[in-house]
């Protein structure tokens, strides 16, 4: 199964990883906006045009504003879903992190956190998905159980112990 370098780059020609979850919820949002909010949106651009003057009518402006928008984001989607590469957790294995592990840490006061590295687009520090590009994710890729790893935070430097490593449906815990 692919996985990032431990650098935390994708491997040459791929843009980025993703968690089936997170390549769900692209895919998802993708078809909602390609076969509801897009056509909708058509359909009130239309209706704004037939009331006449397009120079001073804001409906009109707001509508294709909004459509550029959507236009954007479903073109973002597609090249985002296009370069991925989708890294199923439950599927790896292994005693050094990489992308798709969940990590628990202790930090230097003796609180314990898990997080589970995962895509950009899928980022979560609330529920304790950090992307692997991130500061924490970088320091802890290619760590294994009882690596100290240093953090440089804007609050200051610290430092944080490796203190379990799971694959897997596992979820982090949240904040």
């Amino acid at each position: 199964m692919a996985r990032p370098d431990g650098d935390g780059r994708a491997a040459p020609g791929v843009s980025h990883y993703l968690t089936p979850e997170g390549a769900r919820k692209l895919t998802a949002e993708l078809q909602h906006l390609l076969y509801k909010e897009r056509p909708k949106t058509v359909e009130d651009v239309a209706v704004a045009a037939a009331h006449g003057d397009r120079s001073e009518n804001a409906e009109y402006k707001y509508g294709k504003k909004r459509l550029r928008e959507i236009d954007g984001r479903i073109r973002f989607l597609q090249k985002r879903l296009e370069g991925a590469v989708v890294v199923d957790p439950d599927k790896q294995q292994g005693d050094a992190v990489f992308f798709g592990a969940t990590v628990e840490v202790e930090y230097e006061d003796g609180t314990r956190r898990r997080y589970q590295l995962v895509g950009e687009d899928e980022s979560d520090p609330d529920r304790g998905r950090v992307s692997y590009t991130s500061p924490i994710g970088r320091a802890l890729l290619k760590k294994k159980v009882g690596d100290v790893v240093s953090l440089r935070r804007p609050a200051g430097d610290v430092e944080l112990e490796i203190v379990g490593i799971t694959w897997g449906a596992e979820a982090p815990q949240p904040r």
